[in-house]
């Protein structure tokens, strides 16, 4: 009764299922993994003492920036140059921008500072002129998957649409610090901009996706066998049908 097993039909059907489970298996156990180490990585920031609190320190004893060291404060000194402001930035609801604007270091190397949150359709106040010091939550380039990033391009002169010296070195005749300050108190009429989480670090919607896909693989797994099973047992009622002498659906 079960030769059809061995027709080339049900071979390829076979086949299917045999390298289907496997694959899904195997995408939704590499999915839930992914969120595991999205929990863990984030009951460890959890443990971990807060970076704002921590004292103040010269901005090259923390980079490159990383899971530690993002959030930390840390202190840079220079005269402020080039100004940019970084449009579609949201802060407590309002629409704005950020102003960015470069600290030349003694060092020869510019650290992109943002002084502060501009709300949309206010012109940016210039920035300190002589020798500042600055002290604020030290934070990762942006890429363009970060949150409030505007990767499209077609901005006017004078705006970016991403914090990130990649972006930057193409803009300025100066080399680029790999990280940018946000100030902890900002004057001349700017909101201060708080410090973000270093991606990957949290429960956000991403790693909730990881979970779900983890169900959508295992649920297509369960799916191939009911299917195979179906067909299988259709095939089996076929034959016993034709066996009785009866006619079958076509």
């Amino acid at each position: 009764m079960y030769r059809f097993l061995v027709t080339p039909r049900w071979w390829g059907i076979n086949v299917f299922v045999v390298l289907a489970i496997p694959v899904c298996i195997f995408m939704g156990t590499w999915q839930l993994g992914r969120f595991e180490d999205r929990v863990d990585t984030h009951q460890a920031a959890q443990e971990r003492p807060d970076p704002g609190k921590r004292p103040a320190v010269a901005v090259e004893t923390l980079l490159p920036v990383d899971q530690e060291t993002s959030g930390r404060h840390a202190t840079a000194s220079g005269r402020y140059g080039d100004q940019f402001l970084v449009p579609d930035r949201q802060l407590d609801g309002a629409n704005g921008s950020y102003v960015l604007t470069m600290l030349r270091t003694d060092g020869g190397r510019a650290l992109p500072v943002v002084r502060g949150w501009l709300a949309e359709g206010r012109e940016a106040p210039a920035p300190p002129t002589g020798e500042v010091t600055v002290t604020g939550a030290l934070q990762a380039s942006e890429s363009a998957g970060s949150d409030g990033v505007s990767a499209g391009g077609g901005l006017p002169q004078g705006q970016l649409g991403m914090i990130s010296a990649a972006s930057l070195v193409n803009i300025v005749p100066y080399d680029v610090y790999n990280a940018w300050i946000t100030v902890d108190r900002a004057s001349d009429g700017l909101r201060a901009v708080p410090a973000t989480a270093p991606q990957n670090t949290g429960l956000d919607l991403k790693a909730f996706q990881n979970l779900g896909y983890t169900g959508e693989w295992f649920v297509f797994a369960g799916f191939v066998v009911f299917m195979w099973f179906r067909l299988f047992r259709r095939e089996v009622e076929a034959i016993k049908d034709r066996a009785l002498g009866l006619e079958t659906a076509a």
